[in-house]
């Protein structure tokens, strides 16, 4: 049902537009919740290039994009890649929400999940 969804809002809406995108990260979750790691990687980033195209990189969607494709990255042990997701997306949600609201919390969490590893960049 999701891909049909997906295909219907593609063809309607186009590629790039948010509601797209949306469906690209619902399907994306169902995969990774069935421990599908591959096929998700690529949705949550065509997810993520349309977000960004259409409503720009500071946008919430982003950020959720960001977010889950840190989740995903983490469930791969990609474990830097994931922390530069989790950090950009923090910094939208910080700006946006602000630092206490729960999903910025949220997401401040899964980035202290994090296993130990080498950091990329530190903010």
């Amino acid at each position: 049902m999701l891909r049909r969804a997906l295909a219907i809002n593609e063809e309607a809406l186009g590629p790039d537009h948010p509601e797209v995108a949306t469906d690209l990260n619902d399907l994306a979750l169902l995969l990774q919740h069935e421990d599908k790691l591959e096929e998700p990687e690529k949705l949550y980033r065509q997810a993520l290039a349309a977000d960004e195209k259409t409503l720009g990189p500071d946008h919430l969607n982003v950020a959720r994009d960001l977010n889950n494709l840190g989740s995903l990255l983490q469930d791969q042990h990609k474990y830097a890649e994931a922390e530069q997701m989790y950090r950009r997306a923090i910094a939208i949600d910080e700006k946006a929400l602000g630092p206490d609201h729960p999903i910025t919390k949220g997401i401040r969490g899964n980035l202290a999940s994090l296993p130990p590893h080498t950091p990329t960049t530190q903010q």
